[in-house]
């Protein structure tokens, strides 16, 4: 969202994308509240859900991926917090001011402690962990959200020493710090809701490694036991004094290794709530599953990252390479046959329910329409100039819904422009991601995007922007074009929200002109819950409001 007024108090909320509640029984959006009496609730049984394993400790700077990113957000509480429709509210925050957009007063609640009752939540925890996450020495996924402030230009800079700090954060007192942006940026609260911005205790410095495999948060609940790749138990934290206090005895993620068994376990109620599902279920869920189905628009984007050091994507002939491939693929027909109204072919790089996104207006977008002559054509000027080296392999995870589509593009690409194109199956997803972050997997690799807060900036910086690549952030095809940061940075620093998206727009025509990615389709949020639980709803973000859930 853009913040227009000069001064802003986030004491209500703010308005953010369209509204994706789905509820099984009522529901609302947490616990007693700020301040509320009844923290640390939670009766009945603990209610059991799916994820994957998480790639990383579990650092809020550090996990990038939506495995790891559900149990931060359910273990950490930030300053905001994003409810069902994408509209944020103060969580750990008191107040988040401005007058100018660019030097912000943040003061935090009085009295919070963390999960053990007794170490005290306060701004330094906030600015210690942000210098953390900023600083290059640290080499966290989440460096990139740091970007926007003062002195992280020499924060990102090789070399830098592990103490060094951001000139533009300063503790006040106890409970208040400043943040000093390098341009305006109207959209910064909005942010500040996502995990790479939660606090760490000053313990967490002493090992950091250590400190992610049990961390000591301020969440609504607190992590029991991790069972690497088979479990992870959470309980209510007892000292949490927030809005999103539990409605249960606890969260029992199962990391399932094949998407079949998570649907057998969900229609035997041996899984409670899931956000995923087995493409063989995408055409009876509704039906097997009733009003406990769930199908709506959701902020998830799907594409395949062709990178920009794989010496088959490079220079002329790689660019207009790119652009065969785009126009090789069947979107619709996958989206039909395949997906069951699940999915829609994208026309851009932004999902529909974030403002802005969807659009049909980007320059060049017809590169996104399948058209085998002209993707023959294509292809064949590209050879011409330089001769592919074969085959084209396409990278999944096997332990996510994703073999059928992969087996469905490659045999569009095979069949449209006669190469070999290979799916290229990994076990596991952190076993995919090891390998993409270390830039040692060639070809190309299914990818996606589920939104970290409700912008059409965080579907176009965090995987396109300069300083998001080279293993900074998500930026995994190392895409770098100064032209489009400089409009990224112009729309930050634009007056309103619209303004801003018509400047992203622009952005967007450049990555539509240089397809760092193929847009593919835009996922719906889909899942479905048992015949035990109640008071189910899913965010904006098709993760389910676990906390809400009732057993």
């Amino acid at each position: 969202m853009a913040i227009s007024r000069r001064s802003m108090m986030l004491g209500t909320a703010a308005g953010g994308a369209a509204a994706l509640t789905l509820a099984a029984c009522g529901g609302d959006e947490g616990g007693a509240g700020a301040g509320g009496s009844d923290a640390g609730g939670g009766t009945g049984e603990p209610i059991y859900a799916n994820t994957t394993e998480p790639e990383n400790p579990l650092l809020p700077a550090n996990t990038g991926e939506v495995g790891g990113g559900r149990i931060i957000t359910m273990i950490f509480a930030g300053l905001v917090y994003y409810k069902a429709d994408g509209s944020i509210e103060n969580d750990i925050a008191e107040s988040i001011e401005s007058e100018d957009n660019q030097n912000w007063t943040i003061k935090i609640r009085s009295g919070l402690t963390y999960s053990d009752g007794s170490t005290p939540i306060t701004a330094q925890d906030f600015v210690d962990s942000w210098n953390y996450g900023a600083n290059a020495a640290n080499a966290q996924i989440g460096q990139y959200f740091f970007e926007p402030f003062e002195g992280y230009e020499e924060l990102s800079a090789e070399g830098v020493a592990a103490d060094a700090t951001l000139s533009g954060l300063e503790v006040v007192d106890e409970t208040t710090f400043t943040a000093r942006l390098v341009t305006p940026q109207s959209d910064f609260p909005t942010r500040l809701g996502y995990s790479a911005y939660m606090p760490m205790p000053p313990s967490a410095f002493d090992d950091m490694e250590a400190y992610g495999e049990a961390p000591l948060a301020n969440g609504p609940y607190k992590l029991e036991t991790w069972t690497h790749d088979q479990e992870l138990v959470l309980v209510p934290n007892e000292s949490y004094d927030g809005p999103r206090t539990p409605k249960n005895s606890g969260i029992n993620f199962t990391v399932y290794q094949d998407p079949e068994t998570m649907y057998l376990d969900l229609q035997s109620d041996n899984v409670d709530v899931v956000d995923q599902l087995p493409g063989s279920a995408l055409a009876t869920f509704e039906s097997d599953l009733g009003e406990r189905a769930v199908n709506a628009p959701g902020a998830v984007f799907q594409s395949i990252t062709l990178p920009g050091y794989d010496p088959n994507f490079e220079g002329e002939a790689g660019a207009i390479r790119r652009k065969a491939l785009s126009r090789a693929i069947d979107r619709k027909s996958i989206c039909d046959n395949l997906f069951f109204g699940t999915r829609t072919p994208a026309t851009d790089f932004v999902s529909p329910v974030i403002p802005g996104g969807g659009a049909t207006d980007i320059p060049g977008a017809e590169v996104l329409e399948f058209d085998e002559a002209e993707a023959k054509k294509l292809w064949e000027e590209a050879e011409a100039i330089t001769p592919f080296k074969g085959p084209l392999t396409l990278a999944y995870n096997a332990d996510g819904p994703h073999a059928d589509w992969v087996e469905a593009v490659c045999n569009s690409l095979a069949n449209v422009l006669g190469i070999e194109a290979k799916p290229t199956p990994f076990p596991a997803f952190g076993e995919m991601r090891e390998q993409i972050r270390a830039r040692d997997l060639m070809g190309t690799w299914r990818s996606g995007w589920q939104a970290d807060y409700p912008s059409a900036y965080n579907f176009l910086g965090p995987l396109y922007g300069s300083s998001a690549a080279d293993g900074n952030g998500s930026n995994d095809g190392d895409y770098k074009n100064p032209e489009f940061d400089q409009l990224l940075a112009d729309g930050l620093a634009a007056e309103t929200e619209e303004d801003a998206i018509k400047i992203w727009k622009e952005a967007e025509a450049l990555i539509m002109r240089d397809l760092p990615v193929l847009p593919l389709w835009y996922q719906n949020t889909i899942g479905g819950y048992s015949t035990l639980v109640s008071d189910v709803e899913y965010g904006w973000d098709t993760v389910p409001l676990y906390h809400n859930i009732t057993k």
